[in-house]
Formats: C-alpha cells, structure tokens, sequence
C-alpha cells in the first residue's frame, strides 16, 4: 500500500505572497488611490496593471478580486482594500479555485474564440456565490487584434456585477482603445533599501543568517523584482546552508568579487597591461565569467560617470562602504573623457566576448586594448598640442646655434599622414597627403561612382539630388546638403566610405556648393536634347510625325557599351550608317 504524498515545499515566492495591501511593497501610490476609491465607492469596472516582472500585478489583480468579494469574518462586510483573508470568498480566491473569478492565461488563449467562450458568452450570468464576477487576465498584450476588438464594448459597457482585472509587461502592445477603457497602475520596480529591508525580514522569517553584502548583491541582480529577489534568497539559504555569506553570493551568481574588479579597473586605467591581465586571469581561475567581469567593468565605469556628475549617487545602499569611498576617489581623479570611452570600448568588448569562440581569450584581447587606450590623449589634444608647438627655427642664428636637422616624413598610413607645410606656422601641419588607398579616389564624380558600386541604391540616390560639392580632396569631403537631405546623410556617406575603403575620411558641411551630380545630369541631358533636336535628320523626323517627342538618347558610347556587355559587336557610326541610305528612300514604301 502506498504512502499518501506529503505537501512538498513551497519556494519563499509563494509562500511569502501578498494577501493585503498591507503587505504589498513598493506601491504606495497605487495602493493610496485604491484605498480612497473603495472608500468612496468609486471602483472603476476594469483595471489595467503594468509594469515589469515580479513587481505584483497579479498578486495585485488578486488582492482587489478579495477586496471586492469579501464579505467578512462575520458574513455582513462590503467592499474594501483589507480583506478579512478568513470568509469563503477570501480562502477560495488565495487558493485559486473560486467559481466566480476567472484567472485567464492570454499566451495561451489569445483568439477570439476564446474571448467569446469565457467572458463574452458568460457576462449576463450573475455571479454563483460572490458579489462580483471578476476576470484576471495575465499578458493581456498577447491578445489577437480580432480577440481585443470583440472585447471592446463588454469591456466599455459591462454588467454591473462584472469587473475586468488585467495584467501586462508590454503595455505598448495594448490597443489604445483598451487602454482608454481601463484604469492603468503602472508598478514601479522596488527601491534598493525597501527590498533589502523586505528580504532580511523574509531571511529572518525562515531562521537563515545572511550577511548585508550578500542581500545587496541579491538586491542588485533582481534589478528591482521581488520575485526574482525572492527566489535568489532561496537559492542563497541553499547554497550557504543556513548562514549565507557575500562570497557564497558571488559564487552562486557567477559574480566577481567587486573590490578585485576595482582592482582590474583600476589596473586598466593605469595603463598596467600586465597587472590587468593577471587580475583577469586570477578572477578566471576562481570561477568569475568573463562576460560577467567585463559587464561588472561597464556597470563600474556608468557608476563613476553618473557619480562625477552627481556625487549623491555614490550614496548607493547595495555598494558597501569601502567600494564608495573607492568609487568616489576614482571619479575624483579620472576624466570624463576617459570614462565614455571606456564604456563605449567595452560595450564593443561584449559583443565580442559574447560570440568568441573563446570568452577568456576574446577578454584578455578586450583588456589588452583598454589599457593601451586608457592613458591616450583626445584627437581634440592632439590638435591642440599641434597648434600651440612653436615651430622649429628655420636655419642658423639663434646665437650661433647648429639648424635643427629635418625629422624624416612618417609613413603614409589608410588614410592620411601629417605633412608639415613650412613657413606657414603650426597649423600647417594638419595638411593632409592622400595615402595609397584614397589615392583611387581622385574626383567627386569617383566617390559617387563607388557609392554606385556599394549598391546603397538609397544612399546613392540622396548623394547626387541631397549634396552640392563644396571642396574635394581625396580623403576629406566638404559638401551643402539641400533642404531635403536626410540629416544623417553625411554620417551614412562617411560610414560606407571607411567601409569600403579601409581608410578615414572626413566630411563636413560647408556653403557655396555647386549644382548637385543630378542637377548637373540633368543640365547635361537637356544640353543633348537640345543639341539633338536641332540635328537636321530630327526636324526631319518632326515634319514627318509633328507629335513625336524625345524619349532617351543614346550616345555611341552607350551602344559601345551596350555591345560590349551582351557580346555584340558595336553598331556602326550614324555617319557610316548614313552614307548607305539612298537620298530617295521612302520608309513608308513597300517593299
């Protein structure tokens, strides 16, 4: 005979589930504006609660579905926002069997035909046992286009004794017409302080010792959900066995200790690639995930921007200590340029590590160029630093002193090398030599080209009608954008050119262009037409047919090319062509 199965564990999420709204943490405007409607018996007839995940919308929808239909310890209570948890209604709605509410799953049942089955068709029935028949519907958003529209006049014009309680994560997939029939709470994601208060009183609650590092890392991974909190905790009482320290934390979440990734940060700022590496490689060695070390060193480098510009924000309860004061000397002393380039650099490094085929070694890359960069002066210094270096005295005289010898021209690099212009002071020195890869690029008419071999069909109609050339060198592009230019044009033609080329071109705005490659197409077209139609065997043709008009000429060129391209050989020249024609030859007569 076998043994009755016991009641198996229930994880902290559930067990520790809001049955008021006493308990509910987080949402004192929503629970205000509740209170003051049911005491004044203005109760909306739906409700729309958004937000992120494990904030309480559900847990929400059911604490209102109990505060509707509670009747009291005693049987003779009314509507409220504190219901008693103890009649029929209560114990039958916590435990999800209650006749008269009706929770829906939307993921699951998203088509029309399930919106007239279960809430269309059944509306005009009073409720069996309670006051108020109530519809919780969870995801609302992943409701068909066809399933919302049929429920929008049940929704605007329901029966009395029905109320509408939904939920969503994706509240801009909601039709604008269900919203303006709804009540919308918007559930804001929990605050540092109040969910580690919430997650030492549950811990507390359940006999484990957990340090504050540990609940603040807990905190920090939850990114403001309780439910994800929650489970954590589990996890955490699990892992460290009653007495759960931050290490056990870090270990379990895959997490590097935050001091060693100051440590790495601050070896990287240095400059000290050998030191980065070796810190690197420890915190691989004692199980740290290189994406998540990588992603610790971008979460570090926003903390210390945002705390340059705001020092309250060091004031952060879920870093301890000795990290703010860390923190708030390293935004002391590091440049805000330092720092954005940082981020953007490792932004790029977790791409990268993310599709490596190895993270360690795609890590190590990463580091390695951060500390070759960190100490590197801005362009903008540089350029500074060229114009503000006096320039070398031309020949002897300053006291007799030998003439300083020439410095040997550097290579030409991708794009363009620096060329020093004498005799006309420092600024001279920013003239640009065309390396060997823009070389191919002589003419404006030669970008366009490329552009046209780019196949950008898009951007190469909005080069030649958005953009008057201004100035053109090889590598550098000054051009007047027109009224209708897209705003990024010049950003997407730089972009494709460094693409394409593998060298750094520079374009800028300018005034006084000239007409654009169409403007200058068509200016050549109606040149030709004109030139053609004055031609005497086209006022021929017009006498002949007085309606006929030009429509495309083709030039010897173009049959040239034409020929070429289908293996033809070229017609003959129109003058060749000409000279085997009679003088008398009708072409309207028969053969």
């Amino acid at each position: 005979m076998s043994e009755t199965p016991q009641a198996g564990y229930q994880v902290l999420a559930r067990k520790y589930r809001p049955q008021t709204f006493d308990d509910l943490i987080g949402q004192d405007a929503m629970v205000r504006t509740l209170r003051n409607a049911f005491a004044a018996d203005r109760i909306a007839q739906a409700f729309m609660l958004t937000g992120i995940r494990g904030t309480g919308k559900t847990t929400t929808a059911r604490i209102i579905a109990k505060g509707l239909n509670c009747i009291g310890a005693d049987g003779s209570g009314g509507p409220t926002t504190d219901p008693c948890g103890v009649c029929q209604s209560c114990v039958a709605i916590a435990e999800g069997r209650h006749v008269d509410v009706m929770e829906m799953d939307a993921a699951s049942h998203t088509g029309v035909q399930n919106i007239r089955d279960a809430i269309i068709e059944t509306v005009s029935y009073r409720a069996a046992q309670a006051r108020y028949k109530i519809f919780i519907i969870d995801e609302v958003h992943m409701l068909s286009t066809s399933a919302f529209n049929a429920l929008l006049k049940t929704l605007e014009e329901p029966p009395a004794h029905v109320k509408f309680l939904f939920a969503t994560t994706e509240i801009r997939k909601v039709p604008v017409t269900v919203l303006s029939r709804c009540q919308r709470f918007d559930l804001r994601r929990i605050e540092p302080e109040v969910m580690i208060a919430h997650l030492k009183k549950v811990a507390a609650k359940e006999g484990a010792e957990i340090a504050e590092e540990a609940l603040a890392l807990i905190t920090r991974a939850a990114e403001g959900s309780v439910r994800d909190a929650m489970s954590l905790l589990d996890q955490a009482i699990a892992h460290g066995a009653g007495e759960t320290g931050a290490d056990q934390v870090r270990a379990m979440l895959g997490l590097a200790d935050r001091g060693r990734v100051l440590d790495l940060f601050e070896a990287i700022m240095a400059g000290d690639a050998a030191a980065a590496l070796s810190e690197l490689g420890a915190q691989y060695a004692d199980g740290a995930d290189p994406v998540a070390v990588l992603r610790d060193l971008a979460e570090i480098t926003h903390w210390l921007s945002v705390v340059k510009i705001t020092p309250e924000a060091a004031e952060d309860p879920t870093i301890p200590t000795a990290e703010r004061m860390r923190g708030g000397d390293l935004a002391h002393r590091l440049p805000m340029r330092a720092l954005t380039r940082m981020w953007q650099m490792l932004l790029k490094a977790l791409e990268e590590v993310r599709t490596a085929p190895n993270a360690m070694m795609a890590a190590e890359m990463a580091v390695i160029r951060l500390t070759h960069v960190a100490d590197l002066p801005t362009p903008g210094d540089l350029v500074q630093k060229l114009i503000e270096t006096p320039p070398a005295p031309a020949g002897p005289g300053n006291g007799g002193s030998r003439p300083t010898p020439p410095r040997p021209a550097p290579a030409p690099t991708a794009s363009a090398s620096v060329a020093p212009s004498g005799g006309r002071g420092p600024q001279a020195a920013l003239a640009v030599v065309p390396g060997p890869e823009l070389a191919r690029y002589p003419t404006w008419d030669s970008v366009v080209a490329f552009v046209e071999g780019a196949r950008d069909i898009k951007l190469l109609i909005e080069v030649k009608t958005c953009l008057r050339l201004v100035s053109y060198a090889p590598g550098r592009i000054e051009v007047e954008p027109t009224e209708a230019a897209p705003r990024d044009l010049t950003q997407r033609l730089k972009r494709v050119l460094e693409t394409g080329t593998g060298a750094r071109w520079t374009v800028t705005i300018g005034t006084g262009g000239a007409p654009t490659v169409a403007e200058r197409e068509e200016a050549a077209r109606r040149a030709l037409e004109t030139r053609v139609a004055g031609h005497p065997l086209m006022q021929a043709v017009r006498e002949a047919f007085p309606e006929a008009r030009i429509t495309g000429i083709r030039t010897r060129d173009d049959l040239a090319r034409e020929a070429a391209e289908e293996a033809l050989p070229a017609l003959p020249d129109a003058e060749d062509a000409a000279e085997t024609v009679p003088d008398d030859w009708d072409p309207f007569e028969d053969d």
